[in-house]
């Protein structure tokens, strides 16, 4: 996949709720229509980020997994 991001974020080794917190912090210094990379190895961040997006009108792009590690994009409204 393609998808290339303005920041990245690395959560790995965090679990809920640092994740989707930390998530937010970021989007909120960052300007709309630009793409945020987050990695996390929390499972539950799957459903979080969903939740999160749906919530807060950011776009999720793409999200990947990749033993044990969870890739997603998401695009600031």
């Amino acid at each position: 996949m393609n998808t290339q991001a303005t920041q990245s974020l690395d959560a790995r080794g965090l679990n809920c709720p640092l994740p989707i917190l930390r998530t937010k912090k970021a989007l909120t210094a960052m300007g709309s229509g630009e793409t945020l990379a987050i990695l996390s190895t929390d499972p539950g961040s799957v459903k979080d980020m969903q939740a999160f997006c749906k919530q807060t009108g950011h776009e999720l792009i793409a999200t990947n997994s990749n033993q044990g590690e969870f890739e997603f994009f998401i695009r600031k409204s």
